[in-house]
């Protein structure tokens, strides 16, 4: 179906679209040439007696010329608490040596063993440049760099979207790629050996940092199927060489398949292949309704580690008039293991490679939200993000649930 006035449809949609997804609020899309249109948000996310993480965030896009922008962004992110570090529960009280090697921390008996050392400040800076490259094409070029106490990444870029089917439909390929250089606390730890269970021996390291590079191609059709209703689809290829291991993560080494009792040589250090090739399709389609708006996508993830996944997220805007609105937020996350997961090791048996991140595990991750917004001027908004998190496991290794509680204010302006 060809559209007698398209572009200010996909206009709209594309609106909606952004302010569900909350990439640029409504009132960065009333600027004009002259303004400075800011998104600014604050994310405080908790999980129970673990991590905390406080993000603060910063947009500002200016036109620079004829359909013509820069944009510009700003992350902090502070992290605090307690991470777990992959071993089991015993029961018996455990102790580990802290990633410097300088100091222990104890666990108690029939507790998930959680590293109490975990402390972190990220910044992250990120510069885009828009531009008409044609009257039907446009390129997209990122530059992006973020440093931590022990992590540094450099990345580059650049995306082409052209309009065909009298701006109906929208094509797009992108590259990226991104640099990162790990320098862990006390050292690169060999892979799959022993972790000192006291201060005074010293691990073995394969020097003080590594690196790795990431790159991505993504293929993608923005199609707009009727008045109302704009429809996505994606494919995104990416590949990461390099150090992939976790350099503060374990595992425990039992006696036997059935045994909890800990070997001579308790805990190994996690080791990861070296190369990981990633796939993933996505389809999002966005209806507006006669006000409301709502937002459906699913993906599916699968790489050569063996892990596949599926991703369900559903968002309603229910506008509630005078600049009132509401947006309740559904996700679902499926997840299969990673063929090298192992919930914990058996003596004598020791595989090339393993890890017991829960994160590479059978797991699902439930969330449930809402958001609430407010329209204060022709150029000003903000809203309030409440959702809670759950995440369980869904295999044979019986990690504890992690529950997060996160809360997010945004207000966007223009000046």
């Amino acid at each position: 179906m060809q559209l007698t006035n398209p572009p200010q449809v996909r206009r709209k949609l594309a609106l909606a679209t952004a302010s569900l997804l909350g990439a640029v609020g409504p009132a960065a899309q009333a600027a004009t040439a002259d303004d400075w249109a800011i998104d600014t948000s604050v994310l405080y996310y908790s999980e129970d007696s673990r991590v905390t993480a406080i993000e603060p965030v910063v947009r500002a896009r200016k036109a620079i010329g004829d359909d013509e922008y820069m944009t510009y962004r700003l992350v902090v992110d502070s992290l605090t608490g307690s991470s777990a570090n992959g071993a089991i529960a015993t029961s018996s009280p455990q102790t580990f040596t802290s990633p410097s090697g300088n100091a222990t921390y104890t666990t108690p008996a029939n507790t998930t063993p959680l590293d109490p050392t975990f402390l972190d400040t990220r910044v992250a800076l990120n510069a885009e440049w828009e531009k008409p490259l044609s009257r039907y094409l446009k390129g997209f070029f990122a530059i992006n760099a973020s440093s931590e106490y022990d992590y540094t990444s450099l990345g580059v870029s650049a995306t082409l979207a052209r309009d065909f089917n009298n701006r109906n439909t929208t094509v797009s390929a992108g590259l990226s790629y991104n640099l990162d250089t790990i320098e862990p606390v006390g050292g690169i730890p060999d892979g799959l050996t022993a972790m000192p269970t006291t201060t005074s021996v010293q691990k073995s390291t394969l020097g003080s940092s590594d690196d790795k590079t990431v790159a991505d191609l993504l293929l993608g059709v923005t199609q707009v199927i009727d008045r109302k209703t704009l429809m996505q689809f994606n494919y995104t290829y990416g590949m990461d060489d390099g150090y992939l291991t976790d350099p503060y993560k374990i595992l425990s080494v039992v006696t036997g398949p059935s045994s909890e009792t800990l070997a001579a040589m308790p805990y190994l250090y996690e080791n990861r292949p070296d190369s990981r090739a990633r796939n993933a399709l996505y389809w999002k389609t966005v209806h507006q309704f006669n006000e409301d708006v709502i937002n459906f996508s699913y993906r599916y993830y699968w790489d050569d580690w063996g892990i596949t996944s599926h991703t369900l997220d559903a968002r309603y805007r229910y506008e509630m008039g005078g600049g009132h609105y509401l947006m309740p937020h559904a996700r679902y996350y499926l997840q299969d293991k990673a063929d090298f997961y192992n919930y914990k090791l058996v003596d004598g048996n020791i595989p090339q490679y393993a890890s017991a991140d829960y994160r590479l595990a059978d797991l699902s991750t439930t969330t449930l939200g809402l958001k609430y917004g407010i329209q204060l001027s022709n150029d000003s908004e903000f809203s309030v993000r409440a959702e809670m998190m759950t995440q369980q496991s869904e295999g044979d290794a019986p990690f504890p649930d992690v529950d997060a509680t996160i809360l997010q204010l945004n207000y966007s302006f223009v000046f």
